[in-house]
């Protein structure tokens, strides 16, 4: 198989996600003295190949590695890394009830059926790791309240929890010197709950910080990187949905109709499934 690491900015590389298994994307941020890994992997599999594609590139200095919310795809693969992990408190502490864990069928039909479990991240599960789940919690051994800088030599990462719907440990990572920000699945809608949704506040608030960050390439983990222009163009239809919800509550074909006026066009698949998750979010106290 050939090279997959591809070339984000010049001390940044990365692994790009993939759908099959729900594979998020993985960076490594290379300072001069440190590589700064960004997620761990769904699984041993997922993280293995990352670290042989570094090997590749003779990226042999000190690893950290630093997660950006406590999901599966996101932390499974940690095991495998031998390095210190960084993360949120709640990440550790949402990770800490899952140490002890039945994987097998039974116990995830189990927890979905109870609402513990999201039954797209069990058949992911399956398909990821087959009929031998033999999978090991690996819990963060630095953890943080609300933010955490690390100096790699020659470039600096700021680390800041924004929460969200998603997830409520959501954290990003901010490269100042080559202008990324990387946002993990802050901006996803939330995935544990009867129906997926986006509150209006959780969602004006995350927008507010990541305006924060001066960035020209943005990197949402489960999709390919977008340049400035392309994730401004996202961030003004999710303020704009916001403002439509608000104004129209529940009456989804207004709320359709003004949007489409404003765009000009019929709305996309993607826009008529994020209206969706509003309308599903004005329910949530």
């Amino acid at each position: 198989m050939g090279k997959q690491l591809k070339q984000l900015t010049n001390r940044i590389q990365y692994l790009p996600h993939d759908p099959a298994t729900d594979r998020p994307i993985l960076a490594a941020i290379c300072g001069r003295r440190q590589t700064l890994l960004v997620d761990a992997g769904n699984s041993d599999t997922h993280a293995q190949l990352f670290l042989s594609e570094l090997d590749h590139c003779h990226m042999t200095n000190d690893h950290s590695v630093v997660l950006t919310h406590w999901h599966w795809d996101h932390s499974f693969g940690a095991n495998q890394l031998n390095s210190v992990i960084i993360a949120h408190e709640n990440t550790k502490m949402h990770l800490e009830k899952m140490v002890d864990y039945d994987w097998s069928d039974e116990a995830l039909a189990h927890r979905v059926e109870t609402g513990v479990e999201n039954q797209f991240c069990a058949d992911m599960i399956k398909k990821e790791f087959g009929i031998d789940r033999n999978i090991t919690i690996t819990l963060p051994t630095i953890t943080f309240k609300d933010e955490f800088e690390i100096d790699l030599g020659g470039i600096r990462c700021v680390v800041k929890h924004v929460g969200g719907d998603h997830a409520d440990d959501s954290s990003i990572i901010y490269v100042e010197e080559e202008k990324v920000l990387f946002l993990g699945d802050c901006l996803y809608p939330s995935i544990y709950a009867q129906q997926p949704h986006y509150t209006i506040d959780h969602v004006r608030q995350l927008l507010e910080t990541i305006e924060m960050f001066d960035a020209d390439i943005y990197v949402l983990s489960h999709e390919s990187p977008l340049s400035k222009a392309d994730f401004m163009g996202y961030m003004m239809l999710l303020k704009l949905i916001c403002d439509l919800t608000e104004k129209h509550k529940s009456n989804h074909s207004n709320l359709v109709n003004e949007l489409s006026t404003l765009l000009n066009r019929p709305l996309s698949q993607l826009e008529e499934e994020i209206v969706y998750c509003f309308m599903n979010g004005l329910s949530v106290g």
